[in-house]
Protein backbone atom coordinates (compact mmCIF):
# COMPACT_ATOMS: atom_id res chain seq x y z
CA UNK A 1 0.00 0.00 0.00
CA UNK A 2 1.20 3.51 -0.80
CA UNK A 3 2.62 5.38 2.24
CA UNK A 4 0.79 8.51 1.10
CA UNK A 5 -2.59 6.83 1.64
CA UNK A 6 -4.30 6.70 5.04
CA UNK A 7 -7.14 4.31 5.87
CA UNK A 8 -10.14 6.50 6.74
CA UNK A 9 -12.94 3.94 6.76
CA UNK A 10 -14.25 0.53 5.81
CA UNK A 11 -17.33 -0.76 4.01
CA UNK A 12 -19.24 -3.05 6.36
CA UNK A 13 -21.90 -4.29 3.94
CA UNK A 14 -25.13 -3.25 2.26
CA UNK A 15 -27.75 -0.96 3.78
CA UNK A 16 -31.22 -1.59 2.46
CA UNK A 17 -32.06 -2.91 -1.00
CA UNK A 18 -31.28 0.11 -3.20
CA UNK A 19 -27.49 -0.13 -3.43
CA UNK A 20 -26.50 1.92 -0.40
CA UNK A 21 -23.55 0.66 1.62
CA UNK A 22 -22.95 0.77 5.35
CA UNK A 23 -19.65 2.54 6.00
CA UNK A 24 -17.66 2.84 9.23
CA UNK A 25 -15.54 6.00 9.53
CA UNK A 26 -12.15 6.06 11.25
CA UNK A 27 -12.01 9.89 11.20
CA UNK A 28 -11.89 11.97 14.39
CA UNK A 29 -15.05 13.67 13.08
CA UNK A 30 -16.80 10.68 11.46
CA UNK A 31 -18.78 12.75 8.95
CA UNK A 32 -15.51 14.17 7.55
CA UNK A 33 -15.18 10.90 5.62
CA UNK A 34 -17.31 12.38 2.83
CA UNK A 35 -14.98 15.41 2.47
CA UNK A 36 -12.00 13.15 1.64
CA UNK A 37 -13.71 11.47 -1.34
CA UNK A 38 -12.99 10.13 -3.84
CA UNK A 39 -11.58 7.27 -1.79
CA UNK A 40 -9.59 4.31 -3.04
CA UNK A 41 -9.33 0.66 -2.08
CA UNK A 42 -6.19 -1.46 -1.69
CA UNK A 43 -6.71 -2.91 -5.15
CA UNK A 44 -6.80 0.56 -6.74
CA UNK A 45 -10.54 1.02 -7.26
CA UNK A 46 -11.82 4.55 -6.72
CA UNK A 47 -15.16 5.42 -5.10
CA UNK A 48 -17.06 8.67 -4.90
CA UNK A 49 -18.91 8.72 -1.60
CA UNK A 50 -21.97 10.59 -0.35
CA UNK A 51 -23.16 9.97 3.22
CA UNK A 52 -26.95 9.75 3.23
CA UNK A 53 -27.69 9.27 6.93
CA UNK A 54 -26.26 8.06 10.21
CA UNK A 55 -27.07 4.43 11.06
CA UNK A 56 -26.07 2.04 13.82
CA UNK A 57 -22.32 1.38 13.49
CA UNK A 58 -21.62 4.18 11.02
CA UNK A 59 -23.30 5.73 8.01
CA UNK A 60 -25.39 4.73 5.05
CA UNK A 61 -23.63 5.94 1.93
CA UNK A 62 -23.93 6.03 -1.83
CA UNK A 63 -20.75 4.76 -3.49
CA UNK A 64 -20.01 5.58 -7.11
CA UNK A 65 -20.56 2.55 -9.33
CA UNK A 66 -22.54 0.62 -6.71
CA UNK A 67 -26.20 0.27 -7.76
CA UNK A 68 -27.49 -2.91 -6.09
CA UNK A 69 -27.58 -4.53 -2.67
CA UNK A 70 -25.51 -7.41 -4.06
CA UNK A 71 -22.78 -5.06 -5.28
CA UNK A 72 -22.69 -3.33 -1.87
CA UNK A 73 -22.57 -6.68 -0.05
CA UNK A 74 -19.67 -7.79 -2.27
CA UNK A 75 -17.63 -4.82 -0.96
CA UNK A 76 -17.95 -5.84 2.70
CA UNK A 77 -14.55 -5.49 4.38
CA UNK A 78 -13.05 -3.21 1.72
CA UNK A 79 -10.92 -0.54 3.40
CA UNK A 80 -11.19 3.02 2.09
CA UNK A 81 -8.08 5.19 1.75
CA UNK A 82 -7.56 8.92 1.25
CA UNK A 83 -4.38 10.66 0.13
CA UNK A 84 -2.47 12.13 3.09
CA UNK A 85 -2.48 15.60 1.49
CA UNK A 86 -6.32 15.70 1.70
CA UNK A 87 -6.26 15.04 5.44
CA UNK A 88 -5.76 17.70 8.10
CA UNK A 89 -2.34 18.15 9.67
CA UNK A 90 -2.21 16.87 13.24
CA UNK A 91 -1.06 18.54 16.45
CA UNK A 92 2.38 17.52 17.73
CA UNK A 93 0.98 14.92 20.14
CA UNK A 94 -1.30 13.12 17.65
CA UNK A 95 -0.32 10.58 14.98
CA UNK A 96 -1.89 8.67 12.13
CA UNK A 97 -1.77 4.94 12.91
CA UNK A 98 0.02 4.35 9.60
CA UNK A 99 2.91 6.53 10.82
CA UNK A 100 3.43 4.39 13.95
CA UNK A 101 3.49 0.97 12.27
CA UNK A 102 7.05 -0.27 11.78
CA UNK A 103 8.67 2.11 14.28
CA UNK A 104 11.37 0.66 16.52
CA UNK A 105 10.44 0.61 20.21
CA UNK A 106 13.17 1.23 22.80
CA UNK A 107 12.93 1.34 26.57
CA UNK A 108 14.12 4.41 28.49
CA UNK A 109 17.55 2.78 28.85
CA UNK A 110 17.94 2.38 25.08
CA UNK A 111 17.34 -1.38 24.90
CA UNK A 112 15.32 -2.52 21.87
CA UNK A 113 11.92 -3.93 22.85
CA UNK A 114 10.68 -4.62 19.30
CA UNK A 115 8.75 -2.92 16.50
CA UNK A 116 5.17 -1.69 16.21
CA UNK A 117 3.21 -4.32 14.29
CA UNK A 118 -0.20 -2.62 14.50
CA UNK A 119 -2.28 -0.15 16.46
CA UNK A 120 -5.31 -1.66 18.17
CA UNK A 121 -8.29 0.01 19.79
CA UNK A 122 -10.87 -2.05 21.61
CA UNK A 123 -12.87 0.89 22.92
CA UNK A 124 -10.90 2.41 25.77
CA UNK A 125 -7.62 3.62 24.27
CA UNK A 126 -5.07 2.83 21.60
CA UNK A 127 -2.67 -0.06 22.16
CA UNK A 128 0.58 -0.60 20.28
CA UNK A 129 1.08 -4.22 19.27
CA UNK A 130 4.82 -4.81 19.67
CA UNK A 131 6.64 -7.77 18.17
CA UNK A 132 10.31 -8.63 18.15
CA UNK A 133 12.84 -11.44 18.14
CA UNK A 134 13.11 -11.59 21.95
CA UNK A 135 9.35 -11.84 22.49
CA UNK A 136 7.47 -15.15 22.67
CA UNK A 137 4.24 -13.39 21.63
CA UNK A 138 3.25 -9.88 20.68
CA UNK A 139 2.84 -7.43 23.55
CA UNK A 140 0.11 -4.78 23.78
CA UNK A 141 1.60 -1.54 25.08
CA UNK A 142 -0.85 1.19 26.17
CA UNK A 143 -0.37 4.22 23.92
CA UNK A 144 -0.47 6.75 26.74
CA UNK A 145 1.91 9.56 27.64
CA UNK A 146 2.98 7.59 30.72
CA UNK A 147 3.84 4.38 28.84
CA UNK A 148 5.05 6.10 25.64
CA UNK A 149 6.65 9.43 26.58
CA UNK A 150 8.41 9.96 23.21
CA UNK A 151 7.46 9.35 19.59
CA UNK A 152 10.17 10.46 17.17
CA UNK A 153 8.89 9.97 13.63
CA UNK A 154 12.00 11.53 12.09
CA UNK A 155 14.28 9.03 13.82
CA UNK A 156 11.78 6.18 13.32
CA UNK A 157 11.55 5.23 16.97
CA UNK A 158 9.40 5.24 20.07
CA UNK A 159 10.76 5.51 23.60
CA UNK A 160 8.61 3.47 25.97
CA UNK A 161 8.38 3.23 29.74
CA UNK A 162 6.22 0.11 29.96
CA UNK A 163 4.49 -1.02 33.14
CA UNK A 164 6.56 -3.47 35.20
CA UNK A 165 6.36 -7.04 33.97
CA UNK A 166 4.88 -6.22 30.55
CA UNK A 167 8.05 -7.22 28.63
Amino acid sequence: MDDDLICVGVITGAFGVRGEARVKSFCANPEDLEAYAPLSSEDGRSFSLVLTRQVKGGFAARLGGVETKEEADALKGVQLFAPRDRLPSLPDDEYYHADLIGLEVLDTGGAVLGHVKSVQNHGAADLLEIHGPGLKATVLLPFTLTAVPTVDLDAGRIIADPPDGLF
